[in-house]
């Protein structure tokens, strides 16, 4: 169990770095320019969304043979990897506000740009390896939280200092060795 938590957050807060949800929480960050509104919202949208995740990858494992799940955990954390590498843009991001409060607009905004993005696609792919959704939920919120808060208290200041590159490559690499760590088990 600790271990579904441990690597659902490594891997989702690495995941996370530089990803269209993280320019979102920037956006909503200099938008909104109140942090504690904005996290609540991104946790509330995270649990809503990574749990539903969860639920599918727990429901995906029950119905698949252990060698077919096999395979398609493996060769979907190998795809993830290769994912992580293609920088996202801001472009196709909802609109931050949309007459909302800050938490409300976090919460509908994070939700909705959450829905088949590789931390998702990552959360039913854990999910179904570790079948503890609870535990994976847990993990990849944590992990969402982990990459997330310090983009919406130093913003912009904090991007500039990270090298959203190396962040990628490290993301890919990881989502690499869980895909051939699962294929070769």
């Amino acid at each position: 169990m600790i271990e579904a938590l441990l690597i659902s957050t490594g891997t989702v807060a690495l995941a996370e770095m530089g990803d269209k949800t993280q320019l979102l929480a920037v956006l909503l960050a200099a938008r909104f320019q109140r942090p504690w509104p904005v996290i609540a919202g991104i946790f509330v949208a995270t649990v809503a969304n990574h749990a539903l995740a969860a639920l599918l990858g727990t429901l995906v494992a029950g119905w698949l043979t252990d060698e077919v799940l096999r395979w398609a955990v493996g060769l979907g954390f190998l795809a993830t990897a290769v994912w992580a590498l293609i920088p996202d843009k801001d472009e196709g991001m909802p609109k931050a506000g949309a007459g909302l409060g800050a938490f409300a607009a976090t919460v509908v905004a994070f939700f909705i740009l959450e829905m088949g993005d590789k931390t998702q696609i990552a959360t039913v792919a854990l999910a179904a390896r570790f079948e503890a959704p609870v535990m994976v939920t847990l993990g990849t919120t944590l992990g969402m939280l982990l990459a997330n808060v310090p983009a919406v208290i130093f913003a912009e200041k904090l991007l500039k200092v990270i090298p959203l590159r190396a962040m990628r490559l490290a993301a890919a690499a990881v989502f690499a060795v869980l895909g051939v760590f699962t294929l070769l088990r």
